[in-house]
Parts: structure tokens; sequence; C-alpha cells
């Protein structure tokens, strides 16, 4: 049977423009359906190393140099504690519990070959990134939101769009859902679940003129992404330069505790961050330029994220805390894994059935 398309991608951010790059790379017809027009800001804009051997493979990484992004060296995480932490006779250590950091070129990485990565701003981020899928031969469809996916014909799968006004149906051998936190199969198939622990809820914003070396434990390490940890349990903050001068801002905590402050966006921001008032006084001093942001389905999991003519990849397929910054990284690697899969099948004319052994790989296995 003949279909529109071998692999219709759901969503055209970081997970399914990789997918749709790979894809068309192998010679496969591939429409990535993107429901909202891009360049548009998101969260989630730090990268970690792990990034960097996809980038290479998709082609991507000579645009993703040539953007100008802020190089990021490590990461640190600091703490309003002032205890030492015991040395047990050891000499020559410096850490305490104010403080901890970790520099990138401490470790070797396969197919990392730089000792940085990089802090983006997602809406040109991502804006790159699927302009590179669309150039190696994805055909994007931008402001076209996929409203349900059909499993019905077991020869393919049909997607109904609405792209403006109409309603329009496509046809595709498989579907790969990378909607997000929309998680679009995951609802429609009830196989979304709540991730008991990981409840959490974030607020955020961006401030310009904050004094990251004031907030950071070594000068010479401002420009790493920080975590601060505050003196409320299961609560943080995000620290991630953008550019030399503006600086994102998140608070993360347990939904529950939004809920039972019962005060606005702002005023849940303020109080939280002035539980550190080193914090709370380089952020005075800095001018807020974007108005404050929910994150609000957090965490969640699903029952299964591959299956008969389908899989899930990156935030579609499972969502938690990001406090080591992986949510890019297993965006683009869950693409990875899936497409050597796809790729796989679709030289031997064959296509994901249920009742198959799809491999962990497929199936996002580690």
């Amino acid at each position: 049977m003949t279909t529109d398309f071998d692999v219709a991608v759901i969503g055209g951010g970081p997970a399914g423009a990789t997918a749709a790059a790979y894809l068309a790379q192998a010679g496969m017809s591939v429409a990535v359906f993107e429901s909202e027009l891009f360049p548009r800001p998101h969260v989630g804009e730090t990268l970690v190393p792990a990034v960097t051997p996809i980038l290479h493979e998709t082609g991507a990484l000579e645009h993703i140099d040539a953007a100008g992004f802020l190089h990021k060296y490590g990461a640190a995480w600091t703490s309003a504690e002032s205890r030492n932490v015991p040395h047990n006779g050891f000499t020559g250590l410096d850490h305490d519990f104010r403080a901890a950091e970790i520099m990138f070129n401490e470790r070797d990485q396969p197919g990392v070959d730089r000792d940085y990565t990089y802090h983006v701003d997602r809406a040109k981020f991502d804006l790159i990134l699927l302009k590179h899928a669309d150039t190696v031969g994805a055909s994007v469809f931008s402001g076209a939101r996929v409203l349900s996916v059909d499993f019905d014909d077991p020869e393919q799968v049909r997607l109904t769009c609405r792209i403006g006004p109409r309603q329009t149906d496509f046809t595709a051998r498989l579907v790969v859902d990378a909607s997000g936190r929309q998680t679009l199969l995951g609802r429609q198939l009830r196989i979304k679940v709540p991730d008991p622990v990981f409840d959490q809820y974030a607020i955020h914003t961006w401030f310009e003129g904050l004094d990251r070396k004031v907030l950071s434990a070594d000068v010479g390490k401002a420009d790493y992404v920080y975590v601060h940890f505050l003196p409320i349990k299961d609560t943080w903050v995000w620290q991630i330069p953008i550019t030399d001068t503006v600086t994102s801002i998140g608070v993360v905590t347990q939904k529950k505790r939004f809920a039972a402050a019962n005060v606005d966006r702002e005023a849940f921001f303020w109080d939280f961050v002035a539980s550190r008032p080193d914090l709370t006084e380089q952020l005075k001093k800095a001018k807020r330029v974007r108005p404050f942001k929910p994150e609000g389905d957090y965490s969640y999991a699903m029952r299964q994220i591959c299956g008969d003519r389908f899989v899930m990849i990156g935030d579609a397929a499972r969502f938690v805390d990001p406090i080591f910054s992986s949510g890019v990284s297993v965006a683009l690697n869950s693409a990875r894994l899936a497409c050597k899969d796809i790729i796989a099948g679709h030289k031997e004319g064959t296509t994901p059935r249920r009742g198959s052994r799809p491999s962990r790989a497929s199936c996002g296995g580690r």
C-alpha cells in the first residue's frame, strides 16, 4: 500500500527534528508536523556533552557552532550550608557543603571532540535543528497540529491534522511521537502515568544584568550552569547563562507547594528565592526581561513507549526533573536509538509490529 510518507514525526523540537534528519538522510520520506511557528521560547536552555556526537552525525553541529551560543565548560551546585566537609585526614581537598563543580574535561566521552558544550536560546537552537531537517530532505509542516492518530488499518497509520482552518489527513507507514509534554500518543492510548516522586512545578524567567560572578564559588566558572539548592525540601533554582548579559532563572519545587502557597507566580518566585538572601540580593539588582512562565506537567512516565507502528521519543516518552540538564540529551539520544531500528527495518522492508521483539534500542532501553 502506498502512503504519503514512510514516517510521520509529530513535533519539530530537538527530538523530532533530529529524528527527521536521521531518517531523511537515510533516504526515507519523512514529514514533520509542528503545531507552533518557530522561533518560539522554550525551557531547557543548557546542554550536556552527550549531544555533541549526535549533532555531528546529523550534520547540525556546524550550524550550532556558527550561531555563537555561549560555551559551557561545566556545572556547579551550591547550597546555603556553611558546615565543613570532614576530610578524614586527607589533604588538598577544597570542597565543602557550600559548592561542588564538575568540568567536562575531567573525563573522555566517545564521540565528544571538545571540552565544552553550549548554553542555548531554545528559540534559536530549535529553529536551527528544524531548518536543518528541512534542508536534508524532511517535509516540515509548521502550524500543523496533529489531532489524532488512527491505527485501524494494519498497513498504515493515518494522522488527522489541523492546518489553519482546514482539517487534513496524512498517511505513513509508522509514526514517531516527539510531541514533547503534549504527549499526544500517551494521552490518546491512555498509557501516560504521573511520577509519584518527581511531581514538580517550575516558574522561570530571564534577567538582564545579573552578576553571575558574585553567585559563583569560583569567578572563573561564572558561566557554568548553576543549581542553587534552597533550604526548602526538594526545591532548587537553576541559573543558566543565555548571553553575556542575560541569564535564565527558574524555581523548581513540589507542585503541592505552589498550590498551598495560594499566591500569584511572581510572589511565589520571590518568596522561595528569599530563602537564599545571596541570590535574592543579586536578582533584585538585575532587570527581569521576560514574564514569569510556569511549567506544570513536569514529571511523568509511559507504561509503553513503542509498539505496532509507533515509537515515542524525548519528552513524549518520559520527563523527569532535569537537575542534570539532561532534557535535550535524552531527546537527541532517544531519537538516534529509535531511528537506528527504523532505518534498519526500512532497509529490510519491514515495519515494527505488535508481537515482534523490538530491540532495547527501539524501546529506549539502556
